[in-house]
């Protein structure tokens, strides 16, 4: 019997700890898989890619589609110009896509269009928000994968309301956790808060780079007066991600951000040193729906500068919370951590790293009914 041809598609960071233990799986029955990594190249930083791959043990991947920067529409359709040509080519039985980005979608319709099976991990999450354009990617990802492989059971509930068949949801846990879990150890030999000289301080992790945070200055601004105020009671440590950067200086910014002297700005870190700079943290303030689930994995307070989240799970069990998006209310909730209100969580049911054996046992039992 041939092996069974697997594509595993990253493009942008937080698909890469999505996909390193998946792959790495796979290769462990690799009498029955052949998988290969394709990189979309939709998060072009070439330091910030490497630093990703390097610390989570990734191979170079075996197709760079190299797609680079553009508007949505650009960039998705240079992602399916360029993949398509890769399926046509190489014929794979079948394709797994992860998360909501721009590659997610683009991958996923190029395969489905092929008739070949995708499968969609991270499926069933919803913000209802259709103004961000990774729920819209979410959706239609969905509504054309042929597996649902779900992270946590509200995610089967969103599905099931679209009138999904429970016969397509799987769920497997959540594959970010498997990544946490191999490389913790590692990341407690980073020596990141002696490089940045935080040995011994308190302090909260920042994290921020979501459109609607930092591309209007009026957004951008209201963040950091409160970053300001904050400054006055606890250091600051914020790693910039280089969209948030650029609109810093675009919008005048930056001399007002240098001159609270209380927060430490940084270049973007890689994945074992954010990990050390997460565990170590009093709190985290972030935009990111990624470090939503790691901040509730090790139990770490987390604000998070959003109206909503495509994660509930991680406020109605995890260490998360909404703040809205006014200085005074991101003020008042991180004083009240730092006044000793501190949420505490519970680690949701299969966040426990094995996932992605979950994922492989699922897929050596279909293969061997082809």
């Amino acid at each position: 019997m041939e092996r069974f041809k697997v594509h595993l598609i990253v493009g942008a960071r937080p698909n890469f700890m999505k996909m390193a233990p998946l792959y790495k799986e796979f290769k462990n029955y690799s009498d029955l898989f052949d998988v290969k990594l394709i990189h979309t190249g939709q998060h072009y930083d070439e330091k910030m890619s490497k630093l990703f791959f390097d610390d989570l043990g990734m191979p170079q991947p075996d197709e760079y589609l190299q797609v680079g920067s553009g508007s949505h529409a650009q960039q998705t359709a240079k992602i399916m110009e360029k993949y398509e040509e890769v399926l046509l080519k190489d014929k794979p039985n079948l394709v797994i896509v992860c998360g909501d980005v721009n590659s997610t979608i683009a991958c996923a319709l190029d395969a489905v269009k092929l008739h070949i099976p995708v499968s969609h991990l991270e499926a069933g999450l919803r913000s209802y928000d259709k103004r961000m354009p990774e729920e819209i990617n979410r959706l239609t990802t969905d509504v054309i994968s042929d597996f649902l492989l779900i992270p946590s059971e509200d995610a089967r509930e969103n599905l099931h309301k679209e009138g999904v068949a429970d016969e397509k949801i799987y769920f497997v846990g959540n594959i970010m956790i498997d990544s946490l879990v191999e490389h913790k150890q590692k990341a407690e030999e980073s020596t990141i808060l002696q490089d940045l000289g935080i040995v011994d301080d308190k302090y909260a992790l920042i994290t921020l780079h979501r459109p609607s945070n930092v591309d209007d200055f009026e957004g951008l601004s209201v963040i950091i007066n409160a970053f300001e105020e904050i400054a006055n009671k606890i250091k600051l440590v914020f790693p910039v991600h280089p969209r948030t950067i650029k609109n810093i200086e675009k919008f005048n910014l930056k001399e007002k951000v240098e001159s609270i002297s209380n927060l430490k700005l940084t270049e973007p870190v890689g994945y074992l040193d954010f990990m050390k700079l997460q565990m170590n943290a009093n709190f985290i303030l972030t935009d990111s729906g990624g470090i939503q689930e790691e901040s509730t994995f090790f139990n770490i307070p987390c604000l998070t500068l959003r109206e909503n989240t495509e994660r509930p799970i991680t406020i109605t069990l995890g260490s998360n919370q909404l703040v809205k998006l006014t200085t005074q209310d991101i003020i008042l909730k991180a004083n009240e951590i730092i006044n000793g209100k501190i949420k505490k969580g519970v680690i949701p049911p299969l966040w426990d790293g094995k996932t992605a054996v979950r994922i492989v046992e699922l897929f050596i039992d279909k293969y061997k009914k082809v």
